[in-house]
């Protein structure tokens, strides 16, 4: 019993290291291109009031990197992208909006459906 304790306190310490290594990455990715789009909205190359979107793009970025079928990455990558064209590209976001629920719901209908029909074949090759 006291060996078991001592594996899960072991399994627990490394899964706040890996989390932690996550967060460095993430981290500086974010400082990098924070300081990039600083400069370059002080030498008047691109406003920060449009560039703002890429600091999401880069959370995502780094979240994809880490773990590429990371949801919440996808999502915030997307919405990043979204952002960055209505800033940049005049583009009204009830143009974006009428199509893109329609599509998130179908894309996470697919996931779904994907992942279930994968579970399944592994399960009845065993």
């Amino acid at each position: 019993m006291i060996d078991r304790g001592i594996t899960e306190q072991e399994g627990g310490a490394k899964a706040m290291e890996t989390r932690g290594k996550r967060g460095v990455l993430t981290g500086g990715m974010i400082l990098i291109a924070l300081g990039v789009l600083i400069i370059m909205s002080k030498m008047n190359i691109w406003v920060f009031s449009k560039s703002w979107p890429l600091l999401l793009m880069v959370i995502a970025l780094g979240a994809l990197i880490q773990r590429s079928r990371d949801l919440g990455g996808w999502i915030i990558g997307c919405v990043g992208l979204i952002f960055l064209i209505m800033e940049n590209l005049d583009v009204r976001i009830y143009a974006i909006a009428t199509f893109l629920l329609p599509l998130l719901l179908i894309l996470v209908g697919l996931n779904i459906l994907i992942k279930y029909f994968k579970n399944k074949n592994n399960h009845s090759d065993k």
